[in-house]
């Protein structure tokens, strides 16, 4: 049984900067990627960003240059470092949890990141 748990949220102006955690519990194989989806209002889920056990990630072009994920596999846990924050970066993000760069099965409850003037 895996368990993800998000932190990190909250109010941001445009060009601020945020950082998301997410601390997993679960076996081995499970997390062996993790990564960052986000869902805006009358949106589908997309990927932010996913890192594997080994240090390989993979980045959507809207965060490229401006987000790094990053990743401490002796706490289990993940980060998104997130910079230069526009409002179409608002949105209730998702760490997510899975044996290979599919989307996992395993979700956490959400952090939601809003950002306004």
């Amino acid at each position: 049984q895996v368990q993800l748990v998000e932190s990190g949220g909250g109010l941001v102006q445009p060009g601020g900067s945020l950082r998301l955690s997410c601390a997993a519990s679960g076996s081995f194989f499970s997390l062996n990627v993790m990564g960052w989806y986000r869902q805006a209002p009358g949106k589908q889920r997309e990927l932010v960003a996913a890192i594997t056990r080994g240090g390989s990630t993979n980045y959507a072009d809207s965060a490229k240059g401006r987000f790094t994920i990053s990743r401490d596999n002796a706490k289990n846990t993940i980060y998104l470092q997130m910079s230069d924050l526009k409002p179409e970066d608002t949105a209730v993000y998702y760490c997510n949890a899975g044996p290979n760069w599919a989307r996992g099965d395993s979700w956490g409850q959400g952090t939601q990141v809003t950002v306004s003037s």
